[in-house]
């Protein structure tokens, strides 16, 4: 982003700030650590400042870099809190301060961040959600790793499965989402140079995160995200909201709790790509949940504890027939779209020739009026 591109930036969150009532939240995302995502919205900070709005500084991580450091001069910042957790002091944000001291604009930097314990809010976006809600504008920053539905890609490119991870729903209150868009070789040249980490961790992030393949990936993957949260917030600008809501997805949690993980996320990209309500279920046939061990139990509470992560509304449903119970369900929440995983890849055909559950399924879905698409992730 260049000085031309920063200003027209600021100039329509500026329009934003005047025109509402409420907060605003926009979202600066990177393919990595070091794009420039903290440097530009210290950039913006003086821009807005400039133009007469009242801008803090709520938390910015600088990591040591100079150049981050020196934008920070001049800029009001709120004093981090500490919280002491198991005999140690921790920084935080301190949300409650600015929610006391009211500023048109809040930078919060992080926005992945996991509080420590003994925090109100347990993740840092809850306290930016906090702050919307009470008519404070938000900048933000995220590395595109961090997105909850986008994990298992990031885990298959990278090797690495990231811990600290946001819900594709907090992308859906932002009013504008930038890409900091930067070469790979520009952000490996970066890296060598020290201006993203320390000597010690150099070598190993070039062998690692930071291989020049994998940055190739992610940075595709920032610019499809950010391609694809405009053009659904473009749609639901232009549309009504009956209607951009029209589409609901169901995605099935099936008994193979190892698939589910991998189906409710696939099944939330789906959702979000076409601005859909996303509903997820279990089928208790017969009361069998509670015959099955605690083991497998625990595992479909956390199925359902993601699905809600990424912004699903879950329910255990208790019937007789597993197919009677996704169509009733489905008739009854006025579901489009029907989502389930294959039981299992080997002889996948020969059980839907011999009478299995998705053979009834779509036999069912068949006689409805109006009828469901049905899609069968692997």
């Amino acid at each position: 982003m260049d000085g031309n591109s920063l200003h027209r930036s600021t100039e329509k969150f500026l329009e934003l700030i005047r025109k509402s009532r409420f907060g605003n939240l926009k979202i600066y995302v990177g393919l990595a650590a070091g794009v420039g995502k903290s440097f530009r919205m210290l950039q913006e900070a003086h821009e807005l400042r400039k133009n007469g709005i009242d801008v803090i500084i709520g938390y910015v991580e600088t990591h040591g870099r100079a150049e981050t450091e020196n934008l920070l001069k001049d800029l009001p910042v709120i004093p981090r809190k500490i919280v002491f957790y198991k005999g140690r002091g921790f920084e935080e944000f301190d949300a409650e301060a600015v929610l006391r001291r009211r500023p048109e604009v809040v930078i919060v930097d992080e926005l992945a961040h996991t509080n420590v314990q003994g925090c109100k809010n347990k993740k840092r976006f809850q306290d930016i959600r906090e702050l919307i809600q009470n008519g404070i504008n938000v900048i933000t920053a995220v590395n595109i790793q961090h997105i909850e539905s986008l994990n298992p890609v990031v885990e298959q490119i990278t090797g690495i499965k990231v811990s600290e991870r946001i819900p594709d729903s907090v992308f859906g209150l932002a009013d504008e989402v930038i890409n900091i868009d930067i070469s790979t070789d520009e952000l490996i040249n970066r890296l060598k140079q020290g201006k993203i980490y320390g000597a010690d961790k150099i070598e190993s992030a070039l062998k690692n995160f930071f291989k020049h393949e994998h940055l190739l990936q992610l940075r595709e993957l920032a610019l499809r995200e950010v391609a694809n949260t405009v053009g659904k917030k473009i749609f639901s600008e232009v549309s009504s909201t009956e209607q951009a809501k029209s589409e609901k997805v169901l995605v099935c949690i099936g008994n193979n709790t190892e698939k589910n993980e991998r189906i409710i996320r696939r099944s939330a990209r789906i959702a979000e790509k076409f601005n859909s309500r996303l509903y997820a279920i279990h089928i208790d046939k017969k009361g069998e949940l509670e015959n099955k061990d605690l083991k497998l139990q625990r595992l479909l509470v956390n199925n359902f504890k993601l699905a809600a992560e990424l912004g699903a509304t879950g329910e255990l449903i208790h019937a007789e027939n597993v197919a009677d119970g996704i169509i009733e369900y489905a008739r009854r929440k006025g579901i489009s779209k029907i989502i389930l995983g294959i039981p299992s890849e080997k002889n996948f055909v020969k059980r839907l020739l011999s009478g299995n559950l998705m053979y009834k399924l779509f036999e069912r879905a068949g006689k409805e009026e109006p009828g469901f698409d049905i899609e069968i992730l692997s």
